[in-house]
């Protein structure tokens, strides 16, 4: 296998001008492709990705999804949910279970009252309805044997 060769670190001396991302870009511009726009338009995209609730059931018409959560790891698995949320159908609803609703979110900063942000928190801030076990709404529990 070869050997990977260090990344040279940025010498903080060389700012792009406004409007450029790097020097580089700045006097490819301005050498080599004048003639071309700059950053001229957006294009947006979507990654398609698929999601499977882990508990689905139909109340009236409307579908429940189920999100059963211990916690979340990080900024990349929580934000995929308002994504979720955004691409479900207008009958459809993703709901919370937490394990422990006021544990901290990860990364939340420290409050001047010395709390953090919990998982409840975050869910009503996003729109989300959430519950725990102890508060799942009576229709949804299935009766012991």
């Amino acid at each position: 296998m070869a050997k990977r060769i260090p990344r040279k670190v940025r010498p903080r001396d060389l700012k792009a001008p406004k409007g450029y991302d790097s020097v580089w870009e700045y006097n490819l511009h301005q050498e080599f492709l004048k003639d071309w726009k700059h950053h001229w338009d957006t294009i947006k995209y979507v990654i398609p990705k698929s999601y499977e609730a882990d508990f689905v059931k139909e109340f009236d018409g409307s579908v429940i999804l189920i999100e059963a959560k211990g916690r979340f790891w990080d900024y990349a698995e929580y934000s995929k949910y308002i994504h979720i949320r955004d691409a479900l159908p207008d009958n459809y609803e993703l709901v919370f279970v937490f394990q422990k609703p006021n544990s901290p979110m990860p990364g939340a900063k420290l409050r001047k009252d010395k709390t953090k942000r919990s998982h409840a928190e975050w869910a009503e801030l996003n729109g989300f309805r959430w519950f725990s076990e102890e508060t799942l709404p009576k229709e949804w529990i299935n009766e012991k044997d």
